[in-house]
């Protein structure tokens, strides 16, 4: 026995993911770097909110240092989702992390965060595609009849719910063109407005860069933390190139390191882009309450694109915001099935939503049915009002940073048992997604705060309480009492334990374990990465032979 236990310790960590019947190996490391990056859809972020960062009293030419200072908490959770996906690539991400580390009902928390999220953001999407396709082609009564753009957000969504169902590989592939274009407008874009101002050639206005725009510590407190609440969307999304582990190469590797790499090249064009559009007019460009303001602040692209790059380069930005809108609805879809799909082969929820399209390869129902119950949701969010819209963004912000911060958390706890071996381990696994958490609870919290003010809210009170705090918090209580309400049907799930890495993890090869093994069950404590907590110890000394 002795000699069995001695060889046992020799096996190679296996990561011991179900089999979902997702495609293998179908995409690449760059892929998972364009889904990450493109599922934020960096030209339809800046256009909607860098104005209205531009125009806080507070901020002014600082849009920089708030894009900076926004980075920092996502950097250090790209960390948590680096390693954390290192263990356990299961393309539930933070819902199986944090089921392992937390429970399972804070678990199912994480994936109800994941799932409203998503759902709050597809209207707005879907209706800037709309409106920015009418803008393409110059149908102005498309873009002022509320009606036309609702069925152009219909359309796109059952477009983009279509060929995430055909396959990931058309997915990437499209995503890839999507991306390329939309960066290469922006870049040109920020270099040509950057030239212009240095060369005397910019607008009215026109102020040239400075470095004290980068510094974060220039702005008050309170004045930065508003501003980073927009910051958190400008940023969220990057994971969604983690949700694809399972159907891309080297599995336990490449979608984590390509997690961190997306923050930074989001960080990067943010950067460029904020600099340019701040110094080509200046702030006050964006200031007033006159509807060429307002305008200004709305779209800042297009307030900027005429002069900075001519009438036919505007028309290039409106093919990037459109494209980048159009690449997030499908890349908020992606991560959204595949969420859904792990939380039922985990027993979760119900197993129909785990099913595989034979020849596709894909979850046709959590792919269908998350784009149908956006459109559900996307219709009355646009009849109501404009303002109700922008609050269904704001109010994702909440549900965002409770499971951006929940898996900073659950990297340091499932490690906790390896942190002290290294100083690497410490810090990189440790210390620095715990940090990371930290922020993002306390950008959430402040977050609850201050939108809970009708003032900030638009004025929109529905029973004593603002818009976002009703779809943000009160949605997340909604997901609670759901998890509890099921614990009674779905037992087996409700039942498990909390579990914690074995050593060696972080520094052995990680071998992948034949999925056909695997069945749909999930592997014993003996054969995963992880273990539970009533397992021995791993120093516990092997029984006589």
């Amino acid at each position: 026995m002795a000699s069995e236990q001695a060889a046992a310790t020799t096996v190679p960590i296996t990561s011991g993911v179900m089999d979902k019947g997702l495609k293998k190996n179908a995409i690449g490391y760059v892929s998972n770097i364009v889904i990450g990056v493109a599922s934020t859809a960096p030209a339809y972020s800046i256009a909607a909110t860098l104005g209205f960062i531009i125009a806080d009293p507070g901020v002014r030419t600082h849009g920089p240092a708030v894009m900076l200072a926004s980075f920092i908490p996502m950097l250090l959770i790209s960390l948590a989702y680096r390693y954390l996906n290192k263990a356990d690539p299961d393309a539930g991400t933070s819902f199986a992390w944090t089921t392992r580390a937390f429970g399972p009902t804070v678990g199912w928390l994480n994936g109800w965060a994941i799932f409203l999220a998503d759902l709050l953001v597809m209207a707005s999407l879907g209706l800037i595609a709309a409106v920015y396709t009418y803008q393409l082609f110059g149908w102005t009564y498309g873009e002022t009849h509320k009606w036309v753009g609702l069925v152009g957000c219909v359309l796109w969504i059952l477009l983009m719910t279509w060929i995430c169902h055909r396959g990931i590989e058309l997915s990437a592939r499209i995503q890839q063109v999507l991306l390329s274009f939309e960066f290469v407008i922006l870049v040109v874009f920020s270099v040509v407005a950057i030239v212009d101002v240095y060369t005397g050639n910019g607008g009215s206005g026109a102020i040239q860069p400075h470095a004290s725009w980068f510094n974060p510590f220039d702005l008050k407190f309170h004045d930065l933390l508003v501003a980073m609440l927009l910051g958190v969307f400008l940023y969220w999304g990057w994971d969604s190139g983690v949700a694809v582990n399972e159907e891309s190469e080297d599995s336990a590797e490449g979608p984590g390191r390509a997690a961190v790499v997306s923050t930074l090249l989001l960080v990067a064009i943010y950067l460029l882009v904020a600099t340019g559009a701040t110094a080509y007019h200046g702030f006050n460009f964006f200031l007033g309450e006159s509807e060429a303001a307002e305008a200004h602040r709305s779209d800042i692209l297009h307030a900027l694109g005429g002069g900075v790059l001519g009438s036919v380069g505007v028309k290039f930005l409106i093919v990037a915001v459109l494209t980048s809108a159009a690449a997030s609805t499908q890349t908020t879809i992606l991560p959204t099935a595949r969420t859904t799909l792990s939380m039922a082969h985990w027993g979760a929820i119900p197993s129909v939503i785990g099913r595989i399209h034979r020849r596709f390869l894909t979850p046709p129902v959590s792919t269908w049915g998350f784009g149908v119950l956006s459109i559900v949701i996307a219709v009355p969010l646009i009849l109501i009002s404009t303002e109700v819209l922008e609050l269904a963004v704001v109010a994702l912000g909440i549900p965002v940073c409770f499971y951006y911060g929940t898996t900073g958390f659950a990297s340091a706890m499932y490690y906790r048992k390896e942190l002290f071996h290294s100083a690497r381990k410490f810090f990189l696994v440790g210390l620095l997604p715990v940090l990371g958490g930290l922020m993002m609870y306390g950008i959430g919290g402040y977050a609850i705060y201050y939108y809970g003010k009708a003032e900030n809210a638009e004025g929109k009170i529905y029973l004593g309480l603002t818009l976002p705090i009703w779809l943000g918090v009160v949605g997340m209580l909604i997901g609670l009492a759901i998890a509890l309400a099921l614990r009674f049907h779905y037992r087996k799930f409700f039942s498990r334990k909390l579990e914690t890495a074995p050593a060696g993890l972080l520094d052995a090869p990680v071998e992948h374990a034949p999925m056909h093994l695997m069945g749909s069950e999930h592997v014993t404590s003996a054969e995963h990465p992880f273990r539970p907590e009533s397992a021995a110890p791993e120093d516990e000394p092997p029984p006589p032979a």
